[in-house]
């Protein structure tokens, strides 16, 4: 009991203390005190800041709370954390700080520290920051002599704020301040709406957030902890994001990659750069990725609509590389592959006629010669239908160059001329050597019979042709197979650019949609906000 008695005393000489000089003011003469020292003293004299202000215990005492947004400091979209400056104002009615006017030379209004008088414990429930007072400014409490109290609160909140990023960048965010008594129930402390929710006269614009509405509510609520009711008041602020930074610097990037998507299809094979293209495209969309990774929160619930559209393009650059990778091998098949099916061939020219060039079914190769080369070829030539027989004989290319019979005409028609002029040559190379012998055997020879003579010669000319005839089949042959050759090379490289061409039109076809699909009709269109008319409507919700 004796320790109790000295821990009272020492408590009393404490809150005295600071009113030493006001106590001795009570025992001066008036004209040595100002009216506020007379005027805190009455009012301090049998106050306790340990108790609520009101006389009967079973009524709250009714705190209306009112909130002064001046600035949205910053939005952490990657903690989910909105930053705000504001002003908390709170007013409220205490009975034991009245006092008459008339008594005090007419004072009004006192202003005094707010440490001396009961303060409501009002606690943002939503806190995302350290719960000290380190961020609230200790400001004097304004006093009428009525008894109404008004505490208006300078500080920066970090309040948690539930952020859907599905439509970054034109996303849309609405966060909710919870204000409410940590330890007053609801039949101690009634919580109210001031005569305004949110004062926004002092506001001033972020750079990256635009405000569009602000509103608020009040909830009695009952927690498992206490029987009694809670009641807090929640202030909605609504906020949309400014995208023009974001279209310079994620959108229209990603939309100029996407076209470089599209350019792999027009970069010629023989550049061999195709793939490299596509290679770094597909990684400058990686880094765009990670980019947008870093700022957004790591939560599986919202998936930005922008994260989509590079996924999707990174899905069609990958596509992409590999359909090049197929055209290359389509495009360096040389002679010693196949011929291109028949079935594709129709299949290109009826499905894409409009884009691609029409491939011509393939013909064989077929050796063409005017009336009068044929009398020179039977003349000369007797067995040159069988060249031709053997021509038919030798597989046929599959698509063939529409100049073929034209060279082959020119051959045949050169190969003639010089069947001609070799008989002829010959004939006068066994006369000549027939001239030089001896004359006895010149007179011998001139002795055999002429019939004898014309047989050798005949003999002799047909020898000759023959060998030709040899010599001009293995040439023909050679020429036809290099012409099947070169026609099949071509033929690929043809199939390779048509692909190209196929491939372009497609990929442009999915660009463009989902281009405009994630990033212009989606925003546009999407269900879960609300617009409302007017920017600045501080309402109470119903």
């Amino acid at each position: 009991m004796e320790n109790f008695c000295y821990f009272f005393v020492a408590q009393c000489q404490d809150f005295r203390s600071p009113f030493g000089t006001l106590l001795d003011c009570d025992n001066r003469t008036p004209n040595n005190c100002s009216d506020e020292q007379r005027l805190l003293y009455f009012l301090m004299k049998n106050y306790s800041n340990s108790v609520r202000p009101v006389r009967n215990a079973s009524l709250p005492v009714p705190v209306k709370l009112g909130l002064t947004l001046t600035q949205i400091f910053d939005m952490i979209e990657k903690n989910q954390i909105l930053i705000t400056n504001v002003w908390l104002d709170q007013e409220w009615f205490d009975e034991f700080l009245q006092w008459n006017p008339d008594d005090f030379n007419g004072i009004r209004r006192l202003n005094l520290p707010s440490k001396l008088i009961w303060l409501p414990d009002i606690v943002l429930y939503n806190n995302a920051d350290e719960f000290s007072n380190s961020n609230i400014m200790q400001v004097n409490a304004m006093l009428i002599h009525n008894g109404s109290v008004f505490w208006p609160i300078p500080t920066r909140f970090k309040s948690t704020c539930q952020i859907d990023v599905t439509y970054f960048p034109y996303d849309e965010q609405e966060c909710k301040l919870k204000f409410g008594s940590w330890t007053y129930n609801g039949y101690q402390v009634s919580i109210e709406e001031r005569n305004y929710a949110i004062e926004l006269s002092s506001y001033v614009p972020n750079g990256e957030w635009d405000l569009l509405d602000t509103s608020y509510q009040v909830n009695i609520v009952r927690y498992p902890c206490c029987p009694e009711p809670f009641p807090d008041i929640t202030f909605y602020v609504r906020i949309r994001r400014r995208i023009l930074y974001y279209l310079y610097s994620v959108v229209f990037p990603c939309v100029m990659l996407s076209i470089l998507t599209l350019l792999v299809f027009c970069l010629p094979p023989e550049s061999g750069e195709k793939i490299a293209l596509g290679i770094t495209v597909l990684l400058a969309f990686s880094v765009f990725m990670l980019a947008i990774a870093e700022n957004m929160p790591e939560t599986s619930e919202y998936i930005p609509l922008i994260s989509l559209y590079l996924t999707a393009v990174m899905a069609m650059t990958s596509v992409s590389v590999m359909m090049t990778v197929f055209v290359l091998n389509l495009h360096y098949r040389g002679p010693k592959k196949n011929e291109i099916p028949f079935w594709l061939q129709q299949l290109l020219s009826l499905s894409l006629s409009n884009i691609c060039r029409t491939f011509k079914k393939p013909k064989k190769l077929k050796i063409s010669c005017t009336s009068k080369q044929q009398k020179l070829h039977k003349k000369n030539i007797p067995n040159i239908n069988q060249i031709q027989q053997t021509e038919n004989r030798v597989p046929a290319n599959g698509i063939l160059l529409s100049y073929a019979n034209i060279n082959e005409t020119k051959i045949k028609s050169r190969v003639t001329t010089d069947v001609n002029s070799m008989q002829i040559k010959a004939v006068n190379s066994q006369e000549q050597k027939q001239a030089k012998t001896p004359s006895r055997n010149r007179l011998h020879y001139e002795e055999i019979p002429m019939k004898n003579r014309s047989i050798s010669r005949s003999s002799s000319t047909e020898t000759i042709q023959d060998e030709i005839q040899d010599t001009l089949h293995s040439l023909l042959y050679k020429q036809k197979e290099l012409e099947h050759d070169q026609q099949v090379t071509n033929d690929w490289r043809a199939l390779a650019t048509k692909i190209d061409k196929i491939l372009f039109y497609v990929f442009l076809l999915l660009t463009i949609i989902s281009t405009l699909g994630l990033l212009v009709v989606a925003p546009l269109f999407r269900t879960n906000v609300q617009r409302k008319t007017k920017l600045w409507n501080g309402t109470r919700r119903p």
